[in-house]
């Protein structure tokens, strides 16, 4: 057993049972799928493999093929031998693929009818393999798998800055015109303190955060630190817990020992709420998490990278 995700993210925990094998000379993918009811391929891959299929198609009659609830169009029955390469001795059978013309594949696609037929064995446990027949050491190999990245995760990180400066202009709730602006007490460079660890964190306190970040994320109050961008300082957070509710908050302790504090009366709170009831239009804010944005300036931003487990 393999260690399981955390929640929302059980879909990494797959993998991908495409293997190479050997075609007309020519090293090619093919997926083994159990979920398939026979063997298969569209007319579009095979032709990029074999341009003159169509002259060695068998026929076929007789049966309705359905993909997803969707009527596929058979075209014929391609026959072909397809070798398992192995360190102790290749493997090479025939297959028999029905030929589709609506199906879009980027592989061959070995189905339920041939591994019945050839007794192949897919294995799920600290090593993922599979076998063919009786022979349970000939282990034959995967492909690794190479995970989609999006085009947002890959993007650059002046674009995500752009995003990022853009949002801050209309964020909801942010007091604008009394940016924060810090000043540090010390020149570089920064003492241990300013570059503290993550706090550790229990799963029920990960999950908190986990929320919590996304909902900041899609808030643009945060953003994630391009790999890029150069760290000296971190400020680890913690979450806070108040009749079941989370709250997260950043222990920013240390850096506020090397902080110029501001000079400002704090305002009072009776005066504070006379007027707001002399008020016409009322700023937003979480009234559940109680907080509203200081917006900080471009220049200060560095000081207030946070740092946490997830």
């Amino acid at each position: 057993m393999k260690s399981k995700p955390n929640r929302g993210k059980g879909y990494t925990a797959g993998n991908s049972c495409i293997t190479e094998v050997v075609i007309e000379n020519k090293p090619t993918k093919r997926l083994l799928d159990p979920g398939a009811f026979c063997s298969c391929l569209g007319k579009s891959f095979l032709n990029t493999c074999a341009p003159n299929f169509e002259n060695q198609l068998l026929p076929i009659d007789g049966i309705k093929f359905n993909g997803s609830s969707n009527p596929m169009k058979e075209l014929g029955i391609f026959e072909n031998t397809v070798i398992f390469p192995h360190i102790n001795g290749n493997l090479r059978i025939t297959v028999e693929f029905v030929v589709m013309e609506n199906f879009s594949s980027t592989h061959f696609i070995l189905g339920n009818d041939y591994l019945i037929m050839y007794g192949i064995d897919l294995h799920n446990k600290k090593d993922r393999y599979f076998t063919i027949g009786d022979n349970k050491h000939q282990k034959f190999a995967f492909l690794p798998f190479k995970r989609q990245i999006t085009v947002r995760k890959v993007a650059p990180v002046h674009l995500e800055l752009e995003r990022f400066n853009y949002e801050q202009q209309r964020l909801l709730g942010a007091i604008l015109g009394h940016e924060v602006d810090i000043i540090l007490n010390i020149e570089r460079p920064y003492p241990p303190l300013l570059g503290k660890p993550a706090y550790p964190a229990g799963l029920k306190s990960r999950e908190a955060l986990e929320i919590n970040i996304k909902e900041l994320l899609d808030l643009v109050v945060i953003r994630k630190v391009g790999h890029n961008e150069e760290v000296e300082i971190t400020t680890p957070v913690i979450v806070a817990w108040n009749n079941g509710k989370s709250r997260f908050v950043g222990d920013f302790r240390a850096l506020s020992t090397y902080t110029v504090p501001d000079r400002y009366p704090i305002p009072k709170i009776q005066i504070a709420l006379t007027q707001i009831s002399q008020a016409v239009y009322i700023t937003a804010m979480d009234s559940l998490k109680g907080f509203h944005q200081n917006v900080v300036t471009p220049r200060e931003r560095k000081y207030l990278k946070i740092i946490v487990h997830c």
